[in-house]
């Protein structure tokens, strides 16, 4: 090889490596990489996967992770959810489906409010049979990968690619439920996330900023566990006068051999003295701690701390204070679970409606709830009833219409509806009871015609009274 092409060669050799070299940053480091449909206001995928794991890591085992998620759900879901439906066909429907034995549910949904809480996004997988029945499964958010959204809109999914591992259940993405163009031989998902950023695809747990806290009060009461059970062992130190290192491991061994017993008495000459020496906790010091450490767990999770099985206050007063803020967020998370539901019964009742012609698309439909603190409808049910007088007299002297009466009065009750209309409904209920004849017409003796009762179908047969 020449000298020429030896230089040449150095040459290529130098633009090869200046290009196979890139400064490693979060757009070429591998672990911190997102996919192109991502949003770039949510986690990494290594992240996002580590704090659903820790969060259900501590579910597990922290007694305060578990009881922050359970007071979420008996909160929120309480003593049950009522569907209410006036469309017949629709309400009967509903009824099967939410009690079906593959559904189940009026358990389900202290399921679904636990993941909800714990992971903070909610993949609920629908499959319809042939029939219209659906039925309800949810897909754990550790096993999807990436979510592929419309390109214009983040917050419309269109499918839910799981990881690699999972693709024996189904190999290609799972698509998302769309209204315009639904297919009944295909499961969808469709997604539920709390604490999401705007512009962002995924939640965020309940429990992702209290991970750290946990677990350094999980520690330090682990710590404090250790010392109290050494706390009473101590050791004896046996102080004398030896001759030689013989003599002073021959009584050693003595002494081990024979230990002192507790009460037992010791007798020594004035060569030889006992001490004892002992760890040393000092309780005030730690309980600060302790209950620094506490308070920023509950400030996290939102609740006082005497719903953490911590007195901060013996007086009810305080106590009755620090639910206030509790309860207002146990309603907005009850608020957002009820709609949750409300949506999934509405996208059943769609794909039923596909086979069923009786079931009407644009039926009303509403989901509630339990109260969240029955203490709070004993305040307004009072402050309701000191106000009826007061605005009846008002009304009595033409200063309101009955407009405002009821809907100042409803507002003491801590419910919004439409006076007008409620007036205009209150009318027409009149005047249908005054056309009617309520009393019992007279037969050909001047004794009242026999009303023939039709029970449902029972077997039974009519019942004359």
């Amino acid at each position: 090889m020449s000298i020429f092409d030896r230089f040449i060669q150095k040459q290529v050799d130098a633009a090869v490596r200046g290009q196979l070299a890139v400064i490693e940053n979060e757009n070429t480091f591998l672990i911190g990489t997102r996919p192109l449909s991502q949003s770039e206001r949510d986690r990494y995928t290594y992240d996002r996967a580590d704090i659903l794991e820790q969060s259900l890591k501590a579910w597990r085992i922290n007694p305060l992770a578990r009881r922050i998620v359970e007071l979420t759900s008996q909160y929120v879901v309480g003593g049950g959810l009522t569907v209410n439906c006036k469309n017949v066909p629709a309400s009967k429907f509903l009824d099967q489906f939410w009690n079906h034995r593959l559904n189940r549910m009026p358990v389900r949904v202290s399921e679904m409010c636990d993941e909800l809480t714990r992971t903070g996004n909610l993949f609920v997988i629908l499959t319809t049979d042939a029939a219209g029945m659906s039925y309800v499964r949810l897909m754990p958010a550790s096993h999807i990968d990436e979510i592929i959204s419309k390109p214009n809109d983040i917050e419309q999914p269109l499918y839910f690619k799981l990881k690699a591992d999972l693709e024996n259940l189904s190999p290609e993405p799972v698509p998302a439920y769309d209204p315009n163009n639904d297919d009944l031989s295909k499961p969808v998902i469709l997604q539920y996330a709390i604490n999401r950023p705007a512009g962002a695809q995924w939640g965020e747990p309940d429990l992702a900023p209290l991970l750290v806290w946990l677990s350094r009060y999980s520690n330090w009461l682990q710590d404090r566990a250790r010392l109290n059970r050494y706390r009473n062992a101590f050791l004896y130190i046996v102080q004398a006068k030896f001759a030689s290192e013989a003599q002073r491991v021959q009584r050693q061994n003595a002494l081990n051999a024979n230990p002192p017993k507790p009460g037992s008495i010791l007798v020594a000459d004035d060569t030889e003295s006992w001490k004892v020496i002992h760890p040393r906790l000092d309780s005030s010091n730690a309980e600060k701690d302790g209950l620094a450490l506490k308070k920023m767990i509950a400030a996290g999770a939102g609740i006082p701390l005497h719903f953490l099985a911590e007195p901060e206050s013996a007086t009810r007063t305080t106590a009755d204070a620090a639910g206030g803020p509790t309860f207002r967020r146990f309603e907005q998370r009850q608020q957002y679970f009820l709609w949750m539901i409300e949506d999934i019964l509405r996208v059943i009742l769609t794909r039923r409606a596909m086979v069923d012609g009786k079931i009407n698309k644009q039926i009303h439909l509403s989901v509630t709830g339990a109260d969240i603190s029955s203490r709070d409808n004993l305040s307004l049910s009072q402050a309701a009833y000191y106000m009826i007088e007061v605005l009846a007299n008002l009304r009595d002297r033409s200063l309101v219409s009955n407009d405002e009466f009821l809907r100042v009065i409803y507002r003491f009750f801590g419910e919004t509806v439409d006076a007008d209309e409620m007036l205009k409904q209150a009318k027409k209920d009149q005047s249908n009871d005054q056309g009617k004849d309520l009393s019992p017409k007279a037969g050909r003796d001047g004794v009242p015609d026999k009303k023939v009762i039709s029970p449902p179908d029972d077997g039974l047969g009519d019942i004359n009274v």
